[in-house]
C-alpha cells in the first residue's frame, strides 16, 4: 500500500484485522474534540506524538503538557531506529515514512526549562484563584470580596504582593467591608494568607505578574506553513496539581473569551492535549465542574480542540466525557474488580465491530496498538477499529538539556517573555497611599503639641494614632510604621 498520507485527515496507521485498511482523523472534526486512554507504558505518548506531527503539517498550532519530558523530541527528526522503519513497513509507510523536526516552542510555568508563562491575578479571577489555593466556601466568599474591592478603588492585580496587600486593606477594613458585603473574619484572611505563602512556596509566584501571556503567541506557523507546537514543560508541576489543572483551565477559559466564533471549518484554529487530564477533575467542586462542562461544550465553535490523555476514560467525568468524539484507547489491565468494570464501560462508548468483542481486544492490545474511532461523514463515530499506530517522524524520547537551551536561545519569543516587568499595580498604589497617610497625620500632630506627662501610660490620643499608623501601613511593612510611632510619638511628648 502507497500513498496513504491525505491532506484533509491525519494518517493514523493501518486496521489489524487482516485487511490493512487505512485509518484516518479527519481535520474538519479535529474540534469536536478527543480521548487518549490506556495503561502506563502502552503507547499514549507517540499517539500523542502523532496526532501533534499531524495537526503541524496541516498547520494546525498545537499545545501540549509534557508530563514527563519525552515529548520534547519533536523538535529534532527521528533517528528512524530499526522498530520504527520495521512499524512503518508493516504499514505500509515505508515510501512515505521520512524524519523530519517540527517548530517547536517551550514553555514553563517556573522559567526553567522554557519561555514562562505568565498571567495576571486580576486575569485568573477568584473562581480558579480559589481552586488553586485549595479554599473552602467561606474563604472563596471573602476572596470574591477582596476582588470586588479591588474594582472599586481601581486596584490593579497583577501579583502575589498585590493580592496580599489588599488582604491587608480588607481586613484592616472589615467592619465596613462587612457591613456591606457579609461577614469578613481575620481568621479567614489569615487562611488565605497561608494558601499563599504555600503557593509561593511551590514556585507558583513566578505564574503571576507580566508580561502575561498572549494567547495569540500560541497560534503561530513557521516559513513551511507547518503549525508551531507549544510544549509546556510538566515534569516539574504535577508535583503542583491544582496549580496544573488550574492553569490549563485557565488557558482554556481565556481562548474561548478571546476568539471569535469559527463556523464550520476544514481544520481547528489551535489543538489542546493536556495529559494526566484526572488532575483537572481531582476534587473539583460542583460549580468547577459546571465551568469545564461549559467550557468544553462551547469552545469547539471557536474552532479549538480538546484533546485529553488519561490511563481510564473513567477519569473524565461523563458529562465531559460524552462530548470526546474522537477515541484512541490502548491496552487497559483487569487486575481488580474495579478495572474490570472500567474496562467494560469503556467497551460500551465505542460502535461495535462485528469482526471483534471491544472488551476481550482492550486487555490484549501490544503496545503501539489502539482502538481507534473518529467521527466521520456527518459527524457519526466510525466503526471502532484495532489499528497498528504508526511511527513518528519525530525523535522519541526527551532532547538533551543542550538541544531545549539551543531551541530556546533560536526563539522569537524570548525577547517578549523572558524578562520580567513590574509595573505599578495595587501594593504600589497602596504603598503611596499609606505615605501620604502617614506624612498627613504626622503633620497634624505637630500642630498641636501635647504636654509631656510624668505618667508612662498612653492617653487615648497615643493610643489612636498608633492604631491609625498601623492601619495606613500594614501594606509596606512593619519597618516602616515603627519608624512613624517613634516620629509620631516623639512630637506627642515634647
Amino acid at each position: 500500500m502507497t500513498d496513504c498520507l491525505r491532506e484533509d485527515a491525519i494518517f493514523l496507521g493501518t486496521s489489524d484485522n487482516g485487511d490493512g485498511t487505512p485509518q484516518y482523523l479527519p481535520l474538519k472534526w479535529g474540534n469536536r474534540h478527543g480521548l487518549v486512554a490506556g495503561a502506563t507504558g502502552t503507547g499514549k505518548t507517540v499517539t500523542l506524538q502523532v496526532l501533534a506531527e499531524g495537526f503541524s503539517d496541516a498547520g494546525v498550532p498545537v499545545f501540549l503538557a509534557d508530563a514527563k519530558g519525552d515529548l520534547s523530541g519533536l523538535c529534532r527528526p527521528s533517528k528512524k531506529e530499526g522498530f520504527l522503519v520495521k512499524r512503518a513497513e508493516l504499514i505500509g509507510l515505508a515510501d512515505e515514512y521520512e524524519a523530519h523536526s517540527y517548530p517547536v516552542t517551550f514553555w514553563d510555568l517556573f522559567a526553567k526549562q522554557g519561555h514562562p508563562v505568565r498571567t495576571t491575578i486580576s486575569e485568573i479571577g477568584p473562581l480558579l484563584l480559589s481552586r488553586m489555593l485549595e479554599l473552602n466556601d467561606t474563604q472563596e466568599g471573602i476572596l470574591n470580596i477582596a476582588f470586588r474591592v479591588a474594582d472599586e478603588q481601581g486596584l490593579l492585580l497583577l501579583d502575589l504582593k498585590d493580592l496580599r496587600a489588599l488582604l491587608n486593606v480588607v481586613n484592616e477594613q472589615r467592619k465596613e467591608i462587612s457591613a456591606e458585603y457579609g461577614n469578613v473574619s481575620p481568621q479567614s484572611i489569615g487562611a488565605i494568607q497561608r494558601s499563599l505563602l504555600r503557593l509561593e512556596n511551590q514556585g507558583a509566584a513566578k505564574f503571576f505578574g507580566e508580561p502575561a501571556l498572549d494567547l495569540n503567541d500560541f497560534m503561530r506557523t513557521d516559513e513551511n506553513g507547518k503549525g508551531a507546537i507549544n510544549v509546556l514543560a510538566a515534569d516539574a508541576l504535577m508535583n503542583s496539581p491544582r496549580l496544573y489543572g488550574t492553569f490549563l483551565l485557565w488557558m482554556l477559559s481565556e481562548l474561548f473569551e478571546e476568539l471569535p466564533e469559527a463556523g464550520d471549518s476544514d481544520r481547528p484554529k489551535l489543538v489542546f492535549f493536556f495529559d494526566e487530564a484526572h488532575l483537572l477533575f481531582n476534587d473539583a467542586p460542583k460549580a468547577l465542574l459546571e465551568k469545564i462542562e461549559q467550557v468544553v461544550r462551547l469552545i469547539r465553535s471557536k474552532g479549538v480542540g480538546v484533546f485529553f490523555i488519561t490511563q481510564s476514560p473513567g477519569d473524565i467525568p461523563d458529562t465531559v466525557l460524552g462530548q470526546l468524539g474522537n477515541r484512541f484507547q490502548h491496552a487497559l489491565r483487569a487486575f481488580t474488580p474495579k478495572q474490570k468494570k472500567s474496562i467494560r464501560l469503556a467497551s460500551q462508548t465505542y460502535r461495535p465491530n462485528p469482526a471483534f468483542d471491544v472488551e476481550d481486544v482492550i486487555t490484549t492490545l501490544g503496545v503501539g496498538e489502539a482502538l481507534i474511532s473518529t467521527l466521520e461523514k456527518k459527524g457519526q463515530p466510525s466503526i471502532v477499529q484495532r489499528t497498528m499506530v504508526r511511527p513518528p517522524s519525530s525523535k522519541l524520547g526527551p532532547v538533551t538539556k543542550a538541544v531545549r537551551k539551543s531551541v530556546l536561545t533560536e526563539s522569537i519569543l524570548g525577547d517578549i517573555y523572558d524578562k520580567t516587568v513590574d509595573n505599578e499595580s495595587a501594593y504600589e498604589v497602596l504603598q503611596k497611599r499609606a505615605e501620604k497617610a502617614a506624612k498627613a497625620a504626622e503633620k497634624e500632630t505637630t500642630k498641636a503639641p501635647v504636654k509631656r506627662r510624668a505618667s508612662n501610660r498612653q492617653s487615648v490620643g497615643e493610643t489612636a494614632m498608633k492604631s491609625l499608623v498601623r492601619t495606613i501601613t500594614s501594606t509596606v511593612g512593619r519597618s516602616i510604621a515603627k519608624a512613624l510611632v517613634r516620629g509620631i510619638l516623639g512630637a506627642l511628648k515634647r
